[in-house]
């Protein structure tokens, strides 16, 4: 099937602990990295999604996955029952038809049902991975408009996922039986989800695979980027959601008083208005701690990417609540100097295209009536999903 709609520049390959990885950001490097892992598996393919839409880029997709069940591929597919709400029933359905698993995480009317599996990955053949933020739906790989003299016009969402092949794929197979195994099993019952999360072992080497979700105790993504933050020297994050809790918050701001350097970029445009609202209730506390904080401007930022000195973090979560408390993510930790120069190489380009919030400018829009959408964002966007959040604005404009 030929969809290269837009031809790649062809992403850096990194080297790291016997794997092979490489950050994939433009939509058309996404688009064609997850078509070639999918047409090229051949005997197992192994997906997650938050998000799977019934449009030009769901029914692609879908199309890719049948031809893979009709050469003998087991096709497993799992996604989220709120996430995916908007996408009828019968879509799967094709799947099952062809030989497929498919199977909705969390039903509704069940205990887990407002602990949303915002994951996304995809693994083929047990050797290799794509992981990252984007859903599969039209906005994530928007490529198909041309201009007045034939160009192909990108005017898909801002985003980040990373292919790896080698031995640590292994370790996000297991974790994919046994999320399957819930869902097959334990489907719905938040006590055993939560199980899940707390016994789940990310290991201690270069290689991190950090789970987070609802848990009594700090989750292994959420303990592991506090830890980096109070031992960290420099701090690069690009997050399409930003509204932490007091604790992380203020680790961020030591970090930047104590001579480290901080630099955030967040959203200037975005679906989810409530969540810029959200981000700039913090931005006083940060500027005055010397954190730089930048707003990118082109189009709508979906990534999630974190430099802390030489560890990066790449997967499903945001700088939010809800990834670090609630909702089950995946963010992979590699600890690696030349790997996380390549990060910081994806982080420049979106820091070129940012524009600086400056103490001036804030104070400009810190208005009383802006700090009360503020607040009232905050606590929306942390309480709520983000495809409810989404609908609620209290008037923020971009």
């Amino acid at each position: 099937m030929n969809i290269r709609l837009l031809e790649p520049d062809a992403p850096q390959w990194s080297y790291v602990g016997g794997n092979r990885l490489r950050l994939v950001r433009t939509a058309a490097e996404r688009l064609a990295g997850l078509v070639d892992m999918l047409e090229g598996a051949e005997k197992s393919l192994k997906l997650f999604f938050y998000m799977f839409e019934d449009d030009r880029i769901g029914q692609m997709i879908m199309d890719i996955l049948i031809a893979a069940c009709a050469r003998g591929v087991a096709v497993e597919m799992m996604v989220d029952s709120f996430g995916s709400n908007r996408t009828p029933r019968k879509f799967f359905d094709q799947l099952l038809l062809a030989g497929g698993k498919f199977k909705f995480f969390s039903p509704r009317f069940s205990t887990s049902y407002f602990v949303r599996n915002h994951q996304k990955m995809i693994i083929a053949d047990d050797r290799s991975a794509l992981i990252g933020g984007f859903n599969i739906a039209e906005p994530y790989f928007n490529l198909h408009q041309r201009d007045k003299d034939g160009a192909q016009i990108d005017d898909s969402w801002e985003d980040l996922g990373l292919e790896i092949e080698g031995p640590e794929v292994q370790k996000l197979v297991d974790y994919f039986r046994l999320l399957s195994h819930w869902v097959y099993q334990d489907n719905g019952n938040l006590r055993s989800l939560q199980r899940m999360v707390r016994h789940w072992e990310s290991g201690n080497g270069q290689f991190r695979w950090l789970l987070g979700g609802p848990s009594n105790r700090l989750s292994r993504w959420a303990a592991a980027i506090k830890n980096d933050l109070e031992n960290g020297c420099k701090l690069d994050l690009v997050t399409a959601y930003f509204s932490p809790g007091q604790g992380l918050l203020r680790r961020i701001g030591r970090l930047s008083k104590r001579g480290g350097e901080s630099r955030i970029i967040l959203p200037g445009k975005t679906d989810n208005a409530a969540t810029i609202g959200a981000s700039r209730l913090l931005y006083g506390y940060l500027l005055k701690r010397h954190t730089r904080i930048f707003e990118y401007q082109p189009k709508l930022l979906h990534t999630k990417l974190v430099i802390v000195d030489d560890a990066v973090y790449v997967g499903s979560a945001n700088f939010d609540l809800r990834s670090l408390f609630i909702n089950v993510e995946m963010m992979l930790r590699i600890e690696d100097a030349n790997f996380a120069n390549h990060a910081r190489a994806v982080f420049g380009i979106l820091y070129e295209k940012a524009e600086p919030i400056t103490p001036k400018l804030h104070k400009s829009r810190r208005t009383f009536l802006n700090r009360l959408r503020w607040t009232l964002s905050y606590f929306v966007v942390n309480t709520l999903d983000y495809s409810v959040a989404r609908r609620i604005n209290f008037g923020i404009k971009e």
